[in-house]
């Protein structure tokens, strides 16, 4: 069963949803553990609950992994902005040696 982390109030008109974060390569060695179900409104929310509940060593392969929501990348959007559904899942894809 995923850990469920608390996360920051939402902002006026958005809903708080129980995404699942799913880690994979060295952030997931990072976390110790596959995903974990965070309450947040958007990916910062969620990015920020994992944060919280990591090492210093987790924060720093998440900052440079590129994240799928729901299957779609993310890109260079805004994280913020990218609002999360109570179904959504998040990949979290560190740099893969190669790629």
């Amino acid at each position: 069963m995923p850990h469920v982390q608390g996360a920051s109030l939402p902002a006026a008109g958005q809903t708080v949803a129980m995404p699942v974060l799913r880690y994979f390569a060295a952030v997931r060695a990072a976390a110790s553990i596959g995903e974990e179900v965070v309450e947040a409104a958007t990916l910062a929310d969620a990015l920020s609950s994992a944060r919280g509940r990591h090492d210093a060593r987790f924060s720093q392969v998440l900052e440079v992994c590129s994240f799928l929501v729901d299957e779609a990348p993310v890109g260079t959007r805004d994280h913020a902005t990218i609002e999360l559904t109570a179904d959504s899942i998040v990949d979290c894809l560190p740099p893969f040696a190669g790629g």
